[in-house]
C-alpha cells in the first residue's frame, strides 16, 4: 500500500512555489480547471498545442496509484481556451492526507484559474438511473466531513479563503442550467440527470445497509471522491460544475448477485467517453467570463 508522508503541504507558500514552477514552465494561463476521474482522462484528449507534466516532476505533487489514472498534468487550447486537465486524481484510500489530496487546486487558484470542472466514476443508488447515465451534480453530503476528516481543519489561511464558507451554492446553479440546455442539444437528455453526490472514504465498494443508509439519506450517486476537491474550491472562490458518470448500480437487495468491479468501471468510462466528450467540450466552449491565458 502507498503511505505518504501526512504532514501539511498546502501552506500558502508551498502552494505559491508550485504554481511558480509551473508558470515558468509552461506559456499557458488557463482559467479553466478540469479533473477527470477513474477511466475519463480521454477528456484531455483533444487538447490542441498540448504541453503534458508528469505529477512526479512537479515540485510538491502527490503522485497517483490508482489504475484508470495516468498521472499527468495537461495544458493546452479547447474552444480558443486556454485549460488544465488532470489526468488523475488524488484519494483518501492511497493514504494521502486531505490537505495532499486538494492541493491541486489551490495551485489552480494561484494560476489563475476562475472555473473548475469535476469528473468521476460513480455507483447509482437511484432507481431510475442506469450504467452509464451522466449525472449533473448539484449538491453532495460530505460523509467523511462528518466524520472530522475535511480539507479545511486546521489553520485558516485568509489569502485562500475565509474560515466558514458557505457550500450551498457549491455547484453553480448557472453552470448547471448551461449544461443541462448542452445535453438537450445533442440529444442525451434521457440519460443526463440532476442529482444529490454523497462521498464515502473507500476503498471497498458499499455494503446493502450502507446503500441503504445512503440511499435514504437522499444520496442519488456514491463514490470515494469529488467533494475534498470541490470544498477547497469553494473555499477559494473558485466557481464549480461537477459531473459523475454511473458506471455501476449500487445493490440495495441481499438477493442481488451482480458485484461492483473496478475494472467493470473503467470500461463503462471508456465506453461513454466520447459522449462526455461533445458534453465537455461544448460546455467549456461556452463559458462566460473567461479569457484567452495564452
Amino acid at each position: 500500500m502507498h503511505i505518504s508522508d501526512n504532514s501539511c503541504c498546502c501552506s500558502f507558500d508551498e502552494c505559491k512555489r508550485t504554481s511558480d514552477w509551473l508558470l515558468s514552465q509552461t506559456r499557458y494561463r488557463p482559467k479553466i480547471a478540469v479533473v477527470c476521474g477513474s477511466g475519463l482522462g480521454l477528456l484531455a484528449e483533444y487538447l490542441t498545442s498540448k504541453q503534458a507534466f508528469r505529477y512526479e516532476d512537479i515540485p510538491n505533487f502527490p503522485v497517483c496509484t490508482v489504475s484508470g489514472h495516468e498521472g499527468r498534468l495537461v495544458f493546452g487550447k479547447l474552444n480558443d481556451k486556454s485549460c488544465v486537465f488532470m489526468q488523475g486524481r488524488f484519494h483518501l484510500y492511497e493514504g494521502y492526507s486531505l490537505c495532499k489530496v486538494t492541493f491541486p487546486v489551490r495551485v489552480f487558484k494561484l494560476m489563475g484559474v476562475e472555473t473548475i470542472i469535476v469528473t468521476n466514476a460513480s455507483g447509482g443508488l437511484c432507481q431510475d438511473f442506469k450504467v452509464g447515465d451522466i449525472m449533473i451534480i448539484k449538491d453532495h453530503i460530505n460523509l467523511p466531513g462528518f466524520a472530522g476528516q475535511h480539507p479545511l481543519c486546521g489553520p485558516n489561511d485568509e489569502r485562500f479563503g475565509v474560515r466558514f464558507p458557505t457550500m450551498s451554492d457549491a455547484y453553480s446553479e448557472d453552470l448547471r442550467k448551461l449544461a443541462l440546455d448542452i445535453s438537450s442539444e445533442l440529444g442525451y437528455s434521457s440519460f443526463v440527470h440532476e442529482g444529490v453526490y454523497c462521498m464515502v472514504c473507500g476503498p471497498n465498494f458499499e455494503t446493502v445497509a450502507e446503500a441503504r443508509l445512503l440511499h435514504k439519506l437522499g444520496s442519488d450517486t456514491v463514490g470515494m471522491s469529488i467533494i475534498p476537491e470541490v470544498t477547497v474550491a469553494r473555499h477559494c472562490g473558485l466557481r464549480v460544475f461537477g459531473l459523475s458518470l454511473i458506471t455501476n448500480m449500487v445493490s440495495l437487495e441481499y438477493s442481488n448477485e451482480e458485484k461492483a468491479n473496478h475494472e467493470e468501471i473503467l470500461q463503462i468510462s471508456k465506453m461513454r467517453a466520447e459522449m462526455l466528450q461533445k458534453m465537455v467540450h461544448m460546455f467549456i466552449a461556452r463559458l462566460q467570463g473567461t479569457t484567452d491565458g495564452e
